[in-house]
């Protein structure tokens, strides 16, 4: 629901926006990009899954699934590639339910109250993970 949903806080670009940006991002650094949406928790637990072996680093926005899905912490512990949590807002700033996230001991960075910066910015992160071989 970006761009409609509490614009105050999130903006007024839409999923395609930030979409578009993702793509054209992983095309000037050279790297593939696969971006996904779900509000299903079981979804994106699978989606984590089938990247096992397959992917050199995930970008994930779990919304409120961040501080709630213990489920998908545990996929992500599955994956030996750099995870980069990313945030259009900074959750720690906000209601106190929001500061604790199952995702962040697993993350090689975080990038929260970018808006949607911060997805450039962890794509960035990716490909200078993936690129020193670490």
């Amino acid at each position: 629901m970006l761009g409609q949903r509490e614009p105050e806080i999130y903006g007024h670009q839409t999923l395609e926006d930030i979409r578009a940006l993702c793509l054209e991002k992983a095309k000037t650094l050279g790297i593939n990009a696969d971006f996904r949406q779900s509000n299903h928790e079981g979804v994106l637990v699978e989606w984590i899954q089938e990247a096992l072996g397959v992917v050199d680093g995930v970008v994930i926005n779990a919304a409120a699934y961040t501080h709630s899905s213990v489920a998908i912490h545990d996929a992500l512990k599955l994956l030996s590639v750099p995870i980069i949590e990313v945030h259009i807002s900074n959750p720690k700033e906000r209601e106190a339910f929001r500061h604790f996230s199952y995702i962040e001991p697993l993350a090689a960075a975080v990038f929260a109250g970018f808006g949607a910066k911060g997805y450039e910015m962890a794509l960035e992160k990716v490909a200078e993970i993936a690129g020193s071989g670490t």
